[in-house]
């Protein structure tokens, strides 16, 4: 469940990206001239392709680890046989063999920890697109009226 809700705060930076460069956004006067510059549009394209380039990056990561730390911790649960992939029916030593439950409970919580610190390093990716999204999207220009 860890990399489904990894996942959800990715659409979650997303969001907030939209939010604030659409409150940049002002309506042109009434005379039909508009104060949003070119350089604000490049400035705000720039900071939503940031953001969600950086959270399809790190999306592909969680998916990724996400996947093969279940795979592995399954593996580690069973004891290490693969009576599944085998054929067996669980009455021969298709495993690693001699484990105790303690042994290897322990083994799969070091491998859930490792497999949560590799979580957190892929979303530290979208993290940083997220605060170089925001710092783009402080630069503006504000274009004067044309007489």
């Amino acid at each position: 469940i860890v990399p489904i809700v990894m996942a959800g705060v990715l659409g979650i930076y997303g969001l907030i990206v939209a939010v604030i460069l659409t409150q940049a956004i002002r309506p042109p006067s009434s005379g039909g001239y508009t104060t949003y510059s070119m350089y604000n549009g490049y400035a705000h394209m720039a900071a939503g392709l940031c953001c969600g380039i950086s959270c399809l990056a790190a999306g592909g990561t969680i998916g990724v680890i996400g996947d093969a730390g279940v795979q592995a911790f399954g593996l580690k649960a069973s004891g290490g046989k693969r009576s599944w992939a085998l054929g067996s029916d669980g009455d021969g030593d298709g495993g690693l063999g001699g484990n105790s439950e303690a042994a290897n409970a322990e083994a799969a919580n070091k491998l859930y920890v490792g497999l949560l610190i590799m979580l957190i390093f892929s979303e530290a990716l979208a993290l940083y697109g997220l605060i170089v999204a925001l710092i783009l999207s402080q630069h503006t220009y504000v274009c004067e009226g044309n007489e």
